[in-house]
């Protein structure tokens, strides 16, 4: 990265810390900051852990499962370095260059990099898809909104999921020779167009493998992905009802605290400024202050922001954050996306 874009990460994050300081300071309890207790924070630290730890196991037995003898610590790396280069870089962007290079300097062969990112992909979408039909059917006659927030997340998976299936019909027709008319018109020029030919082969091998993958890894590797999008959601109400047992957990109360937060996650994504630049924070404040007590808002935006940002960002400097930065300098160029034959 430039010294200009690490000067947008800075101000970014000094917003975020504002807006988080307007927030607190606007929702601060009468009766003072409330201390959490060490079981509330030994749950929320589980959480996170079984988040990551799932996550790495998808990756891992959905390589395995097409024959790449990916180990759990590269595949530990791979999440780590995607969520650092993911919270510093705008619209999440530097994630799967750093992740590629994780997988480079593992000695994984470059065909088999794009196949391990895009089976990641392709299970996220596929297992967020399936976790918002379920809440759904959970969370049913619980008002507009809930409908609205699962069509919003559901929309998204399925919006990628339709783009990778119009690459893999082009990848079929358009992977090699000169731009279509079609594309020319739209001002894909002759080198935009190799590199897109270059993501369309990819697809294609990747789509090619996945059809001769072992289905009890694979489905080894769905279940992590389910599993670490529910622990994902589960931070906010772990910090809420565990942090004050003396509020009723009922369907009704509970409903917000987990589609609110899964729309952020995925939601943010669109946000170019990394972190979100206190979005995150405002969205927090705007559609959740009715549905957490004036005791416990404050408390409850700081440790869920904590774990499940920073706290990312703390884990994944000390683990892949040389890797990371390695990537960024180089940038996404250096890490063409091989041809296949």
């Amino acid at each position: 990265m430039t010294w200009q874009r690490w000067l947008v990460t800075a101000l970014s994050f000094v917003l975020m810390l504002g807006v988080s300081a307007y927030v607190v300071a606007g929702h601060w309890p009468a009766t003072g900051m409330p201390w959490l207790a060490w079981p509330v924070h030994a749950a929320a630290l589980a959480t996170v852990t079984a988040e990551i730890i799932t996550r790495a196991l998808k990756i891992q037995a959905s390589a395995r499962s097409c024959g790449i003898p990916l180990t759990f610590g590269t595949a530990l790396r791979v999440c780590l370095a995607g969520d650092f280069a993911a919270a510093i870089t705008p619209a999440r962007s530097g994630a799967e260059p750093a992740r590629f290079l994780v997988l480079a300097e593992s000695g994984t062969p470059p065909a088999s990099r794009v196949l391990v990112l895009f089976l990641e992909l392709f299970l996220e979408m596929w297992s967020l898809a399936l976790v918002c039909v379920v809440l759904a059917v959970l969370f049913r006659g619980r008002g507009a909104s809930t409908t609205g927030l699962l069509g919003l997340v559901g929309g998204y998976s399925v919006f990628v999921l339709t783009v990778g299936a119009i690459g893999l019909v082009l990848s079929r027709r358009n992977a090699h020779g000169p731009p279509p008319a079609w594309a020319r018109r739209i001002g894909l020029h002759a080198g935009r167009w190799r590199t897109i030919q270059h993501m369309l082969r990819g697809l294609r091998g990747a789509v090619h493998a996945l059809r001769h993958a072992k289905p009890g890894l694979m489905l080894l590797a769905f279940t992590g992905s389910v599993l670490h999008v529910l622990f994902k959601v589960a931070t906010l109400p772990i910090l809420v009802f565990v942090g004050d047992p003396t509020l009723a957990l009922t369907m009704d109360s509970l409903a917000p605290l987990v589609l609110w937060p899964l729309a952020l996650f995925y939601g943010g994504v669109v946000v170019p400024a990394p972190g979100g630049g206190g979005f995150i924070e405002g969205a927090f404040a705007a559609t959740l202050s009715d549905a957490i007590p004036v005791s416990m808002f404050a408390a409850a935006l700081l440790w869920w922001r904590f774990y499940t940002f920073y706290l990312y960002i703390l884990i994944g400097g000390l683990a892949a954050g040389d890797a990371t930065l390695r990537a960024l300098r180089r940038g996404a160029a250096s890490h063409a996306l091989p041809e296949s034959p």
